[in-house]
């Protein structure tokens, strides 16, 4: 073991692991204590352009002035989006549509999500497969009006 050590090719091998040893520690220390992307998603939410339905990231500060600046206009009508992961047939998708609660546009009526028609709400939950959707906005009016009786 010394004499190959000692040789050009041992000194290259050990040369060579040492090499990807320090690649292995980089790599995990970024990966462990690099930027975390759930906290970037919290850090940079949704907003919806209440007046075009433009939709944008925002990144949020201590003391911002809400309704937030819109990218698009350049006007205070930037609000929080709330995210429905639900399909039109009661599934779960991965990429969200952004809703704009009607409370924001100055509405009382319950929101519905403009892709698959179900009910969205303030700190909308999350969707879960097997677990049941939210009523869409048929179903829903038709438990308000059996209520109602």
């Amino acid at each position: 073991m010394n004499n190959f050590l000692s040789s050009p090719a041992g000194r290259m091998c050990v040369g060579a692991l040492c090499v990807l040893g320090v690649v292995a520690i980089v790599w995990s220390i970024r990966s462990n204590l690099g930027p975390n992307e759930a906290l970037s998603d919290a850090n940079n939410p949704w907003f919806i352009n209440a007046e075009t339905g433009y939709t944008f990231h925002h990144a949020l500060t201590a003391g911002m002035e809400y309704p937030v600046k819109c990218p698009d206009t350049g006007k205070t009508t930037g609000y929080t989006a709330e995210l429905c992961y639900w399909t039109k047939d009661g599934h779960v998708k991965k990429d969200p549509t952004p809703v704009l609660l009607n409370k924001d546009k100055g509405k009382s009526e319950p929101t519905f999500c403009p892709d698959c028609g179900r009910l969205v709400r303030f700190h909308n939950p999350l969707a879960v497969e097997g677990h049941s959707p939210p009523p869409t906005e048929s179903e829903y009016m038709a438990r308000q009006a059996q209520a109602g009786n």
